[in-house]
């Protein structure tokens, strides 16, 4: 008989009582004992685990008490189990006796100990306690449905706060109706390629990571040339489009916003061909050297599709990303999300909303981005002492910078990084494979991914590893 403990006054235990008890004659006290003594030796009950009350083992388990007393107590005399008075019993450390476990995966290969990677936040700058405040707040506070099926369009609380949000820090025009929550940037791109069911023109330059969880959901891209303008709209007479996918604040990873004359003409493409613009605005809330430059969004709600996502602002812990979208294209995602909330927690989405509505995220964005500013400029500075033939580019906003390589030396350099302790990225992994080489060598560098307290070590092994004149 195979049966779970399970009761309110102790912990569940799984255990097999169909063994005979070892050779001695059987019965229901030797099964009991055999099935707690293979438990431990092959490590399922490792040492220091409490095991339930006698009294609740045995409700569990259609047995007498004095029986699994008799069990526990006979364990005890062998040394398998402790007891003491107000401690319970519990598995012994059997010192010596190396417990056999189940079987597990060989660790993975240890990550470097200095990272310049792009696309992380500083993770040791996590507002802990004022998530911690409103998260308490909210689990006090919330309604009864917060913790049923949820509905697949996020949670009202946080759709208000988003859309009161976005429309003051980013320009964007929307109501909660058109906001719809995703588990993050990427999982909204997803939805959409399933709504839009198309090809769909991605930068020549962008997240790798993007073109292959479009082409998980069964859509091809076509490069769009990248020139100092940013990205170049498609011919309106060439292959038929579903979409375009645009980094319009912050090219990643080149790093130059959108100019407004081809923001102008990716709108008049969508509204000419009856495609939409797909606005990623992954970092639009660190610019540092003008003006923010507001989301394309704001100028045409019926032709952009807008994601978000907390992932650089606060961490990719959280998984909670949002999609604002033009009426058309609303019941479209719905039906490929599904007809209940299975992506984000509700209480995540509570979370946010309160942390929002109470000023701790516009405050935890405005201190982050001095911190941040602060990074950029130390790194230009460092390397226009220890390194000044290497040019830095795309610094006016973002998480990172490209530094411009020699011809031929970005495989060795990410390479002699990595003999060095430190993970960065190059240039080329970022580019499309269908489009045009046209850039020089160069490395991705996430200033904003090392704790500040690593910071100054990551340079210097960024400085040792690049080429020289």
């Amino acid at each position: 008989m195979e049966t779970w403990a399970n009761s309110g006054l102790g912990r569940d235990l799984h255990l097999d009582l169909t063994a005979s008890g070892g050779g001695r004659a059987p019965g229901v006290r030797a099964n009991l004992v055999s099935a707690l003594r293979e438990s431990i030796r092959s490590g399922r009950l490792v040492a220091g685990t409490t095991l339930p009350p006698s009294r609740t083992l045995a409700l569990d388990l259609g047995l007498a008490r004095n029986t699994v007393a008799e069990a526990y107590a006979e364990l005890v005399a062998e040394g398998w189990l402790t007891a003491r008075q107000g401690s319970g019993t519990r598995v012994a450390d059997r010192a010596g006796e190396p417990a056999r476990r189940p079987h597990t995966r060989s660790a993975a290969a240890p990550r470097p100990a200095l990272s310049l990677m792009p696309g992380s936040p500083d993770v040791g700058e996590f507002p802990r306690a004022a998530w911690m405040a409103s998260a308490r707040r909210v689990l006090t506070a919330a309604p009864n449905d917060a913790f049923g099926p949820g509905d697949p369009r996020g949670r009202p609380e946080l759709r208000h706060a988003l859309a009161e949000y976005l429309s003051r820090a980013r320009g964007v025009r929307t109501d909660p109706d058109h906001i719809v929550v995703s588990a993050s940037s990427g999982h909204g791109l997803w939805l959409l390629a399933r709504a839009a069911k198309g090809p769909i023109a991605v930068e020549g330059y962008g997240l790798h990571l993007h073109r292959e969880l479009l082409g998980d959901a069964g859509v091809s891209t076509i490069p769009l040339q990248l020139d100092d303008r940013g990205a170049q709209p498609p011919d309106t007479t060439g292959r038929q489009l579903s979409a375009a996918l645009l980094t319009p604040a912050h090219q990643f990873p080149t790093g130059g916003p959108l100019h407004p004359g081809r923001r102008t003409a990716f709108v008049e493409w969508a509204r000419a061909t009856g495609a939409i613009v797909i606005e990623d605005d992954y970092d639009g809330e660190f610019r540092y050297d003008r003006q923010p430059v507001g989301a394309l969004q704001g100028l045409a709600p019926d032709e952009v599709a807008y994601l978000g996502t907390v992932s650089k602002t606060l961490s990719p812990a959280i998984r909670v990303g949002w999609m604002v979208l033009p009426e058309r294209l609303i019941d479209r995602v719905l039906a490929v999300k599904g007809g209940y909330e299975r992506w984000v927690s509700a209480t995540d989405q509570l979370t946010l909303a309160d942390f929002i509505e109470r000023g701790a995220f516009d405050r935890h964005v405005r201190r982050m981005r001095t911190l941040y500013r602060r990074r950029r400029d130390t790194l230009v500075e460092t390397l226009a002492a220890r390194a000044p033939h290497v040019h830095v580019t795309g610094i006016a906003a973002g998480l990172h910078a490209v530094l411009e390589l020699p011809d031929g030396t970005e495989a060795a350099t990410v390479d002699r990084a990595a003999s060095l302790g430190l993970a960065v990225e190059g240039l080329r992994t970022f580019r499309h494979p269908d489009g045009p080489a046209d850039r020089s060598d160069g490395l991705v560098v996430g200033y904003s991914t090392p704790s500040s307290a690593r910071f100054s070590a990551t340079l210097d092994a960024l400085c040792r590893a690049l080429p020289t004149p």
